[in-house]
């Protein structure tokens, strides 16, 4: 985030210096100069009426641009944001190339707290830095020096528009204006360093939304620019377990499990916090692979994957008895009894929707095998 923070500084320290492109020349002679002379002699706090009383008597003058420009930090201090974005859409339309303004006005979006302002404001703000980014240099090199200003400005607005939509997805209690907000940020900034966390907020938006299918979507997604992922690794995985497609869901649990069994704790995590993290996704990724391998009917494999499980899942009210069951069923199936026979007594002791199955799978084994009760 350091660089962020730089940009914005750099951001507030250059706008005043950028922002009069519009002053006019004030003919004294002519009413609308003598408006725009008071104007300009007024105090700060005595502008906004007359301002506002120009734009209504002149619309067509000259000066319109540079009172527009007047008009939006004036409207901004008075918490005036309709108002203030309107008179934006006006600047812009004569002058395109307005990023000083444009950028006011993206944080005028910004405090109104508005997600489809801060949306439209933040494309339209990107769309004119992008232009006075690509602007020509100047044939005049007493203007050199100036447009390499601009021009350094405006890359660091462009910038500025993706964080404004990144912080808008974070903030916004709207899982719809979320994920509008994640798409509107990637169609318009497909490299952006805020993409990953974005896709993880829409993700979010989309399970809040029951939307699954476009849920996993964006984890996919995710994993293309951010393959060790761990949670959209699980959400990839339980989606197609749920789905019943075995080599996905195979290819991301034991995907899961490779990262997360060699993975270090990030910086800033506690030892024991993350131990208790990754125990509960190597459990979670095991236990799938080998319910998906029994599914298959590969047996050995499914022994392999849930023993590793066993660990991890102990105490798991959900997990414990169908990791016993099919445990005691792969054991049964390799022809490994014993095994099967205390697996499946693990699984009886326990109250669940396998326990009652379990029972009739040890009278049945103690029957076939003639084990007798100890």
């Amino acid at each position: 985030m350091k660089s962020t923070i730089l940009a914005v500084g750099l951001l507030v320290a250059a706008g005043p210096v950028l922002a009069q492109r519009h002053k006019p020349t004030i003919n004294t002679e002519t009413p609308e100069g003598r408006l725009l002379q008071t104007i300009g002699q007024e105090p700060e706090a005595g502008k906004l009426p007359l301002l506002e009383q120009f734009a209504t008597q002149y619309p067509k003058h000259e000066a319109l641009a540079w009172v527009y420009a007047l008009l939006i930090p004036a409207y901004a201090k008075a918490n005036q944001w309709d108002k203030q974005l309107d008179v934006c859409g006006k600047l812009l339309a004569l002058d395109p190339q307005a990023v000083e303004d444009a950028h006011e006005c993206l944080k005028g979006a910004e405090a109104k707290k508005d997600p489809d302002a801060v949306k439209k404001w933040a494309l339209l703000t990107s769309n004119t830095a992008r232009k006075v980014a690509a602007s020509p240099k100047p044939k005049d090199e007493d203007e050199v020096e100036d447009w390499k200003k601009r021009v350094d400005y405006a890359k660091q607005v462009d910038i500025y528009t993706d964080y404004s939509l990144y912080a808008t997805v974070l903030q916004t209690p709207d899982p719809k204006k979320k994920i509008e907000l994640g798409d509107a940020l990637e169609q318009n900034s497909p490299q952006t360093q805020y993409l990953g966390q974005v896709r993880g907020a829409q993700f979010l938006a989309y399970q809040q939304l029951g939307e699954k299918d476009d849920a996993v979507r964006v984890a996919e997604k995710a994993l293309e620019k951010d393959p060790n992922n761990e949670d959209m690794l699980l959400a990839a995985a339980d989606y197609y377990m749920n789905k019943k497609d075995a080599a996905k869901t195979l290819a991301y649990s034991n995907k899961l499990t490779e990262l997360m069994g060699a993975k270090p704790a990030p910086q800033g995590v506690a030892p024991a916090d993350w131990e208790k993290r990754k125990g509960l996704m190597l459990g979670v990724g095991y236990w799938m692979a080998g319910m998906t391998y029994s599914g298959q009917n590969k047996f050995p494999q499914a022994d392999a994957a849930l023993r590793l499980a066993l660990p991890y899942v102990k105490g798991n009210d959900q997990l414990m008895p169908s990791t016993l069951f099919n445990l005691g069923l792969a054991n049964y199936k390799s022809e490994k009894i014993v095994d099967a026979l205390k697996f499946f007594e693990q699984c009886a002791a326990v109250k669940s929707p396998f326990q009652l199955q379990a029972q009739k799978n040890i009278r049945a084994i103690r029957a076939q095998y003639v084990i007798k009760n100890k």
